[in-house]
């Protein structure tokens, strides 16, 4: 470890966090927009009226748009597992393989065979197959965001797998334990219909742009009505879901719940920070600083989120780090928390057992080997602990992920009535209101900044680890110059700012020419 190189660390990190903040900008919209396009085009295969079609396909041009640039970054993002981060793929690419195999194999072939009927096939297959070619690459889009966000839900909690010390790989042991783990379906449930909100954003927004232009207005009508119902029932499941995947952090991950509420001495009964300003002087979490210049709490309501019950204790990250509290693991069995110095001894343990058994199996001391195996599977929920250098690397970057799950809260509550206005507006012949035209247009950077801090609060959330509690992210990259790190690192930020520039660009300039007639 003495020879940890850190600059290639956060050019790794810092590469990575740029592809995946790029792809996002195109992945949202591709599952909102295809879900809104299926049920037009459904509408359509019903009444046989060619305004449907024709909004129809208007919207699904925009979609194939975004959906080719997604597809570039997405691929890349995938190989820079192999490239930028070997360590990871060797440890544990026989779990995490499997799920983007699956998606590769299933997801991304039936988008791709299916895609071509839905453009091309309107005058070549009847209406019948046409739709269920839309319906299936809108399945396709979703099956692909499931198996990445299983494999991203198994880096926070890594269940279903065995050790083998023979190999020094993590094994998948249980399959469906990864598939179904309650982490991966509030995630994949949650971020698709966050997802869907984004979608029914950007076509409220674009048609409201065609209402201030005068232009294609049973077309926005049309259109927003069916974008305003749809975006409601998405973020009324995404609190939903919200509530729920708060509850696996809390369960899980205590430590990213800490830093979601700038908790940093936990309490029973604890409060819901609404809204809260952090003290900037507080830089650790062993100083004396007060956490808050002001705030407004919602008493017990943060105890009753995490654990169901409004005087259950919710530890802090003095109290995460300090241990000594009863509590239960993240399968639900009763235990007393070590202390952050203990699970780094713990995890010393456990690396050093590893090293001893690797060395009685190559003498042939198999009494011995199994005794190190004994231990090291003992110790092995702390493997990860045994790399940490400086225990204050436990506690996560708290300003970021606190404000940036507020921002994500705020949005979404603004959404739910936005939506539920702009169907009122819509009974009541109030759409044509020039604020709520602009606000309607404002709304989709909205959509997609609450999208990112999304992600922000889940992967931020959980550093330092890349798999939670067993690898760092430091002992995952790959051993590379950090020179060519950083020149793909700058030739990927001018690729794609390249390809946002353009895909916006031919956005627009296929929304100002308005649908074929």
């Amino acid at each position: 470890m003495e020879t940890m190189d850190y600059s290639l660390i956060d050019w790794s990190r810092a590469q990575f966090a740029l592809t995946a903040i790029y792809h996002w900008l195109f992945v949202p919209l591709t599952l909102g927009l295809s879900v809104i396009m299926s049920i037009m085009e459904s509408i359509y295969y019903k009444t046989g009226d060619p305004e449907w079609k024709r909004i129809t396909k208007f919207w699904m041009t925009l979609f194939g748009v975004n959906f080719a640039i997604g597809v570039a970054t997405g691929i890349i993002l995938e190989f820079e597992f192999g490239t930028n981060w070997s360590n990871y793929s060797w440890f544990v690419g026989d779990i995490f393989g499997a799920p983007l195999a699956i998606e590769g194999v299933m997801a991304f072939f039936m988008e791709s065979t299916f895609i071509a009927v839905m453009f091309f096939g309107w005058n070549k297959v009847s209406k019948g197959f046409h739709l269920a070619s839309t319906w299936l690459t809108t399945l396709g889009a979703t099956l692909s965001a499931l198996w990445i966000l299983v494999a991203n839900a198994w880096m926070q909690f890594p269940d279903g797998m065995k050790f083998n010390p023979d190999t020094v790989r993590n094994e998948m042991a249980d399959f469906w334990a990864v598939a179904l783990s309650p982490v991966a379906v509030s995630k994949f449930i949650h971020t698709v219909t966050s997802s869907w909100m984004v979608g029914a954003a950007f076509v409220i927004g674009v048609s409201a742009w065609y209402l201030l232009k005068k232009r294609e207005q049973q077309l926005a009508y049309k259109s927003i009505r069916i974008a305003a119902v749809f975006g409601l029932v998405a973020t009324i499941i995404v609190s939903v879901t919200g509530d729920s995947s708060a509850y696996e952090v809390a369960q899980k991950q205590p430590m990213k719940l800490a830093a979601m509420e700038g908790l940093y001495n936990g309490s029973t009964g604890a409060g819901l920070v609404g809204i809260g300003i952090l003290n900037p002087a507080k830089e650790s979490y062993a100083d004396k600083e007060e956490t808050f210049l002001a705030k407004f709490e919602i008493p017990k309501m943060l105890s009753m989120l995490a654990y169901r019950d409004p005087i259950a204790f919710v530890p802090g990250i003095n109290d995460i780090m300090k241990g000594g509290y009863d509590a239960k693991d993240a399968w639900g069995k009763p235990v007393r928390v070590l202390s952050a110095d203990e699970r780094i001894m713990s995890g010393k343990i456990a690396i050093q057992a590893l090293a001893s058994y690797k060395t009685a199996k190559a003498a042939g001391q198999d009494s011995f080997a199994l005794k190190s195996k004994e231990v090291l599977e003992a110790h092995y929920s702390n493997f990860g602990y045994g790399f940490i250098q400086d225990k204050n690397d436990l506690v996560p970057n708290v300003p970021l992920v606190f404000y940036s799950f507020r921002i994500m809260v705020v949005f979404g509550l603004f959404f739910l009535a936005f939506f539920i206005y702009i169907l009122v507006a819509g009974k009541r012949g109030w759409l044509e209101q020039k604020w709520l035209l602009k606000l309607s247009i404002a709304t989709i950077p909205i959509a997609y900044i609450t999208s990112q801090c999304g992600w922000i609060v889940a992967e931020v959330g959980r550093q330092p680890w890349v798999i939670q509690d067993i690898m760092p992210t430091f002992a995952a990259v790959s051993h590379i110059d950090t020179s060519s790190v950083q020149i793909t690192f700058f030739l990927f930020a001018i690729l794609f700012t390249i390809l946002l520039i353009a895909e916006i660009g031919i956005m627009m300039k296929q929304i100002k020419k308005g649908p074929g007639h």
